[in-house]
């Protein structure tokens, strides 16, 4: 009798470890098992804890970045809130379900570039003109590309001496009602900076430049022990590995990699081609994780060169090599129809974000097993 005892209790005991030492161990294959998207709007966001609670926290996703950008009712600066954000009770809502699944939740803002969109000037420029890296370039009322202006997207000066005191505002708030301990600054496709026409950047090094707001957005986090992260593809060279210039810089940014401190993150996004990237970052000293969109077949390469990584790398490397954030380009409400079936793109056949995401984590819980 007392064996039968001791047996069931030591096969409890094991039972309830069981979770335990499968999360520790793909801690150790992949410790960064990561998903970004859009921010949901309010009508969203019961579906989109949902979506936490039934689909990320099964997959053992331990990272949710969330693109919230002025999609929040900031108090700090109420004029440039998006009409209908969401509130601080909204958001307490995702920070639970978050803490609840044991899921690291990370705002971004995107901050220097993607202060517009087609020919759209989004809020911050809106209400703050001054803060335009170039004034001269008017929005278009019909948005092509490419064009004389070469705009894809606004930039703020980063030299402004106003800009920082308002963007660090929304950052310390956004960092503080999502009870996190790191940002995501976005930083991606800055086609704008050292114009040859501000009368504060003009002739200076544009590698300068970027690496500088860098280092004043990471400082300005480290106050607060907070942990600055980026995309990556301002810090590749584009024209010398024939990334391109959306997936690399075409303007001498590249450089800034040299220049910005070690502890910054990089998210390293490749979507037509899987390319090995992440090893030049983690050479250069950076953390960095990989991230797919919306090509399956290319995501299952990239987990598994990620995984290679972490295996054959020295000691030294191995742990810059931090794993995968799936990223959905669109807003937490359309991506919930992709992935539920209520609307579906005939002409996408499998390369769709949903898709993609059940790719990776597919893989890497295959990879765990």
């Amino acid at each position: 009798m007392k064996k039968n005892v001791y047996t069931f209790a030591l096969l409890s005991l094991v039972c309830c470890f069981q979770p335990v030492l499968a999360q520790t161990k793909l801690d150790s294959l992949m410790p960064v098992r990561g998903f970004c998207i859009g921010s949901p709007r309010a009508p969203h966001l019961d579906e989109f804890i949902k979506f936490i609670n039934e689909e990320l926290a099964p997959r053992q996703v331990n990272t949710l970045i969330v693109r919230i950008d002025f999609n929040y009712q900031y108090e700090s600066h109420p004029e440039l809130r998006d009409s209908l954000a969401l509130s601080k009770k909204e958001v307490k809502k995702l920070v639970s379900a978050c803490q609840q699944a044991n899921i690291r939740l990370i705002p971004q803002i995107n901050l220097l570039g993607h202060q517009s969109w087609a020919g759209t000037t989004l809020n911050l420029l809106r209400m703050y003109p001054q803060f335009d890296e170039t004034p001269r370039v008017k929005m278009p009322q019909k948005y092509v590309w490419p064009n004389a202006d070469g705009l894809y997207c606004k930039s703020y000066c980063p030299l402004h001496p106003g800009v920082h005191p308002v963007v660090f505002a929304l950052v310390d708030e956004i960092c503080d009602v999502f009870e996190t301990d790191a940002f995501h600054a976005g930083m991606d496709e800055v086609f704008y900076i050292g114009d040859d026409q501000c009368p504060r950047c003009s002739g200076r090094d544009k590698a300068e430049l970027f690496a500088g707001e860098v280092r004043e957005i990471r400082n300005h986090l480290a106050q607060k022990n907070r942990s600055l992260w980026i995309w990556g593809d301002r810090l590749l060279d584009g024209k010398t590995t024939g990334l391109g210039l959306w997936e690399a810089s075409f303007n001498n940014t590249h450089q800034a990699v040299d220049l910005i401190p070690k502890d910054v993150m990089i998210c390293d996004w490749h979507y037509e081609r899987p390319d090995q990237t992440a090893v030049y970052f983690a050479m250069k000293g950076l953390s960095v994780a990989t991230c797919p969109w919306r090509m399956p077949k290319n995501a299952v390469l990239q987990v598994r060169d990620m995984l290679r990584f972490r295996h054959s790398a020295t000691p030294e490397m191995k742990e810059r090599f931090q794993g995968m954030i799936q990223t959905v380009w669109s807003d937490a409400g359309s991506f919930l129809n992709e992935f539920y079936g209520r609307k579906i793109n005939p002409e996408n056949s499998e390369n769709t974000a949903s898709n993609c995401f059940k790719a990776v984590f597919g893989e890497i819980t295959k990879a765990a097993n």
